[in-house]
């Protein structure tokens, strides 16, 4: 087969739901709607956040920084996802393609490293409740939640940065709704074992090792929870964590699931499969962004006081 190299190619073609034509205009209202939520759901968390004082807490500053990363990464992905909706395959430009990916990729990998962050809060609060605020200081939640952001993006420049010098085949075709990094890594036809290494490397630093921290902070907050001789009182204990939880059984759930394995050959057996992937890569990328302003604050009695608050401000102050 012919090839071309990175500074030859000018295009990729995305396929998205193209073999099931049925299927698209389904899909196409459906993501729309979760879409359209997102945005109102997490930007209705940030501002509310932004503007309460009494919830510029350490907890309520990594929920604002999650919220604004699935604004940034559902803003970054599904509209080219509802673009393929429209058309019967979608050709994006090689600039634009690799720019969409860095996007997508630096605020995945936030989040990852975000939600081990937010587990590290969780554990201070309920294993160390009396010292919490001497030691969730703003000199260290600030901190805290700004290395996700350092690391999605150094992480994310170097896997864009590896898969632009890599030359492609004459064969365009990514099966999948946006350039997702594995996708186009298959379309390579070169060795690509420094991309699969470095990608290994992306896994540990943003998928196993917050999750052991994960892992070792809830092993300890079930321990302490454990300690404490009321059934209230547990339960009171538990609440304040199993928002968290819940969201990060979703979310590396899915993600693990995509980047877990990266392959270095593709095969025509391999369609049916990319579909499916594509269909849990479109699950990650909009329902938990969707599900976590309800899971996480959006019901929690603080969110509300202050939303009612902010309301209640606005319409007192347009009366005057």
């Amino acid at each position: 087969m012919e090839r071309t190299n990175d500074s030859t190619l000018t295009e990729f073609v995305l396929v998205g739901l193209s073999d099931h034509p049925e299927l698209q205009t389904a899909f196409f209202v459906l993501v729309l709607w979760m879409f359209l939520m997102i945005l109102l759901g997490n930007g209705v968390l940030v501002t509310v956040i932004l503007y309460d004082f009494h919830l510029h807490t350490p907890m309520y500053v990594f929920i604002c920084n999650l919220s604004i990363l699935d604004i940034c990464y559902t803003s970054s992905s599904v509209p080219l996802i509802l673009d393929t909706f429209l058309r019967a395959k979608k050709k994006v430009s090689f600039s634009g393609c690799m720019s969409q990916m860095f996007l997508s990729f630096a605020t995945g990998a936030t989040e990852c490293v975000l939600l081990g962050m937010m587990a590290l809060d969780r554990y201070v609060a309920i294993c160390y409740p009396l010292r919490y605020s001497g030691i969730m200081t703003k000199d260290v939640y600030v901190p805290m939640a700004a290395v996700p952001w350092v690391i999605g993006l150094v992480d994310s420049v170097i896997q864009t940065s590896l898969a632009m010098q890599l030359p492609f085949c004459n064969n365009n075709v990514i099966h999948h709704f946006v350039c997702e990094i594995l996708a186009i890594l298959k379309l390579a036809c070169a060795d690509i074992s420094i991309n699969v290494i470095s990608m290994a490397a992306s896994n540990l630093i943003a998928l196993v090792i917050p999750l052991l921290v994960i892992s070792i902070s809830y092993l300890c907050i079930v321990v302490t929870i454990m300690r404490i001789p009321s059934t209230e009182g547990k339960r009171k204990a538990f609440s304040t964590c199993s928002a968290h939880l819940t969201v990060v059984i979703i979310f590396y759930g899915t993600l693990f699931f995509m980047y877990a394995k990266p392959k270095s050959k593709i095969t025509v057996e391999d369609d049916n499969q990319d579909i499916l992937q594509a269909l849990i890569s479109l699950f990650y990328g909009v329902m938990t962004p969707l599900l976590n302003p309800l899971i996480y604050s959006l019901r929690n009695k603080d969110v509300k006081s202050a939303v009612k608050n902010m309301l209640g401000r606005r319409e007192f102050s347009d009366e005057i």
